[in-house]
Order: structure tokens, then C-alpha cells, then sequence
């Protein structure tokens, strides 16, 4: 088989237009703002079915994260969905910012434990009269309003977990307390993940799971970013990269290949769920869906304030 061939059988020519959504960041600075925005309007033709905004470590990104939401709703036919966290917030803290996503027409949010803040991996204390864990927020989202509301899942095993069954209990429990759709962390073993996604079934996990992708073209800050999260990088992944630290162009094409054939083959098994974590740039995440079969969509207009 060459490696065309899972591809052409996940595009236009095969399977069903898989659904897609993006992951983008706050943007830190009006350079930044603009690069995002960019990003925004080149992916928002290919109708996702919803874009997650994230929420920095010890909710160190509270008021960009929710005026980056707003905007969206504003401005653009996205669906966004609000990252939230319980790191360093009273419960009181945190239902407000719920309840103003509510009152804003937000009706989907990311629910998060968290990292303390700049701490990305560091150890977690809850706070005494704040959440303790996801499970709790998500309930604590539920009982406010109708909420969609999405959460983690580590297809290498949470960090701070004694196992895949630890970690499938937590995700029920999540499901439990209100969770719709469950969002994996980046990985790059796809046979490791099919494993691990066999055993989510066969526990009764019924909700929908998006596998997450990233698109990345810098090798030693992937590592970097994996590492405290413990996610295993695979040295086939490390020798396709190695020696091209000044040869950006062929570091896209590498990362673009690799992204576009794990598709294809969790396509093949089935998957139709593809969750991009952009890094707020278009054009790796575009091809890739491109290439996959999805095609720019007419936005559907939408509806006028009441």
C-alpha cells in the first residue's frame, strides 16, 4: 500500500466529511491578536463543529480567554467553547465566570482541572473551598445551566494516575456528572491509542471522543511541551526531525505528512472526531483537513439578537 492510499480512502472519495474543531490560545500581545485572527478567518470556512479557547495555568488567562470568546460569538459563525479551569478559584469564583459565559450565549465549555499556575505537569493542591478535580466542576457547570461540556482525557495515562483503569473510572465519573464529548491529548503511537481506545469502549464509554492532533514543525519544543504531560514521543518521531533545525520548509512538510497519515488511519478505524490543536497558525491544520476531504462550507447566518 503507499502512503496515499489510507489518505484518498479519508477524502471526498471514501469515507463521510469527518468533523473537525480547532483549539486556539489568547492571545498575549496585539501582534499576537492579529496572527490569531488570521488563523480564526482561514479555518472558519471549513465549518468546524466547534473551536475550544484555552485557559492558561492558574486561570492566568481568564479575561483573554473569555473577551477571545465573546468576539468570536460576535463576529464570526463559530461555535466557540470556553476552556475552564478550578485552579486557584473559590467555587464562587468560578460560577461567576459561568454564569457569564451563560448570560453571553456560550453553551459549550472545555471543563479542566487545571495546572497551577506557571506550572504546566506541577504538582495540584485544591483549594478548600474551591473545586477539586473536573468531575466536580463539570457538575458544578450542569447544575447552572444546560451546558455541552467537554473534557480531557490522556490516551497515555494522566501523570498523576495509577493506570488506564484509574483513568477510565475518572472519565465515567466525568460522564456521570454532565460530560458530552471527552478530547484526548496530542499523541503520536496511534497503535497505543487504538489500545487504549478499546478498552475505553469496552468499559461502556459510549460518548463521543475526539483524538486530539497536533500539527507541529519544532521538534525540541514538542518535546519540551510533552514532557511534564507525559506524553511519550516515539524516536521514529525524532529521527524524521533530526538534523533540520534550519530547514523550516521541510519540517512543514514532515509535520504535515505525519498529522495527515495518523488521520487517515484512525479514519480507517473508524474515528470521525478530529480535534487540531492549531498553536494559532492556519496553514498546517488547513491542509490537513483539506486533504482529508473537508471542503469550505456557506456559513449559516446567524440569528438576530432577541
Amino acid at each position: 500500500m503507499t502512503a496515499l492510499g489510507p489518505i484518498a480512502r479519508a477524502g471526498v472519495g471514501g469515507r463521510p466529511r469527518p468533523n473537525i474543531s480547532f483549539e486556539f490560545s489568547p492571545p498575549k500581545t496585539p501582534e499576537a491578536e492579529v496572527s490569531l485572527w488570521e488563523a480564526i478567518r482561514r479555518l472558519e470556512p471549513l465549518g468546524p463543529s466547534f473551536v475550544s479557547v484555552t485557559y492558561g495555568a492558574g486561570g492566568s488567562t481568564r479575561d483573554r480567554t473569555h473577551r477571545t470568546v465573546l468576539r468570536m460569538l460576535s463576529e464570526t459563525t463559530l461555535k466557540p467553547a470556553a476552556h475552564l479551569t478550578c485552579v486557584e478559584a473559590s467555587r464562587a469564583e468560578v460560577d461567576e465566570v459561568i454564569r457569564d459565559y451563560w448570560d453571553a450565549g456560550i453553551r459549550h465549555i472545555v471543563a479542566l482541572r487545571g495546572d497551577p499556575p506557571g506550572q504546566i505537569g506541577g504538582a495540584y493542591a485544591p483549594r478548600a473551598d474551591g473545586y477539586r478535580n473536573a468531575t466536580e466542576l463539570t457538575a458544578g457547570i450542569k447544575a447552572i445551566g444546560d451546558f455541552e461540556v467537554s473534557v480531557g482525557l490522556y490516551p497515555q495515562v494522566h501523570p498523576e494516575s495509577s493506570g488506564i483503569d484509574h483513568d477510565i473510572d475518572v472519565l465515567k465519573a466525568k460522564i456521570d456528572a454532565g460530560a458530552t464529548r471527552a478530547i484526548t491529548q496530542f499523541f503520536f503511537d496511534i497503535d497505543g491509542f487504538l489500545r487504549f481506545m478499546d478498552r475505553v469502549r469496552k468499559a461502556g464509554v459510549t460518548i463521543p471522543i475526539s483524538p486530539g492532533i497536533m500539527p507541529v514543525t519544532n521538534y525540541k519544543g514538542l518535546k519540551k511541551m510533552a514532557g511534564p504531560i507525559g506524553i511519550a514521543l516515539p524516536q521514529w518521531l525524532e529521527n524524521l526531525f533530526e538534523g533540520l533545525d534550519k530547514d523550516p520548509e521541510t519540517r512543514r512538510l514532515i509535520a504535515a505528512s505525519i498529522s495527515t497519515e495518523m488521520c487517515a488511519r484512525l479514519a480507517e478505524e473508524g474515528f470521525s472526531d478530529f480535534h487540531f490543536y492549531t498553536l494559532n497558525r492556519a496553514d498546517l491544520t488547513y491542509a490537513i483537513c483539506r486533504v482529508l476531504g473537508v471542503r469550505e462550507t456557506e456559513p449559516e447566518p446567524k440569528e438576530a439578537a432577541a
